[in-house]
């Protein structure tokens, strides 16, 4: 159990039976004639919706038990994205593609990535906040073509585009950002 002055932003908790993860606080607040309290803005683990709730001295916070759990992309068909466990090949199953979103721009096949797990359902991924993927396509370089800043966008191996410097040919190796979606440098 929590007080309403441990929640802040980065904790996670349960509401309605659902995880939250407090995006924002106001503080503990005490006007004139009134009880403290602590405003919090949290966004909803499953749905993505966001909430804002107020939390006073009366109030019991019950924190979510988040685990991870590792688990390997297979493959991605008509809107199906194929999973299994990296231990046992043959337990496969689908997630929804709401629940990846862009996520699955950084992931390759086999690849094995963190699931956060809460009460035996998985909620979420969790990617690198730096990957590196390979580049299948570039245009080739046009000598003089720097009044546009000297980039070209590029098509790697998941299907992204991605912005880079002129010098990246195909076959190349490029680290990426996540949180960004931006070109970071050659490997």
């Amino acid at each position: 159990m929590l007080s309403y002055t441990e929640i802040k932003p980065g904790i996670l908790i349960v509401l309605d039976g659902d995880p939250f993860e407090v995006m924002a606080t106001s503080g503990v607040v005490k006007k004139q004639r009134q009880k403290p309290h602590n405003t919090a803005k949290m966004k909803n683990l499953r749905s993505g919706a966001t909430v804002e709730k107020t939390y006073t001295q009366a109030d019991k916070i019950i924190e979510a038990d988040i685990s991870i759990r590792e688990i390997q992309f297979i493959y991605e068909n008509r809107g199906e994205i194929m999973f299994a466990d990296p231990n046992n090949p043959k337990d496969r199953f689908s997630l929804p593609e709401e629940l990846i979103g862009e996520k699955l721009d950084y992931i390759r096949e086999k690849d094995i990535v963190e699931a956060k797990v809460f009460e035996d359902d998985i909620i979420g991924l969790r990617v690198p906040i730096k990957v590196e993927l390979e580049v299948t396509e570039a245009p080739p370089n046009i000598r003089g073509n720097t009044s546009a800043g000297g980039n070209k966008v590029v098509t790697l191996e998941t299907g992204l585009n991605v912005t880079t410097p002129l010098f990246i040919e195909a076959g190349d190796t490029i680290r990426v950002n996540t949180e960004t979606r931006e070109y970071v440098e050659r490997v």
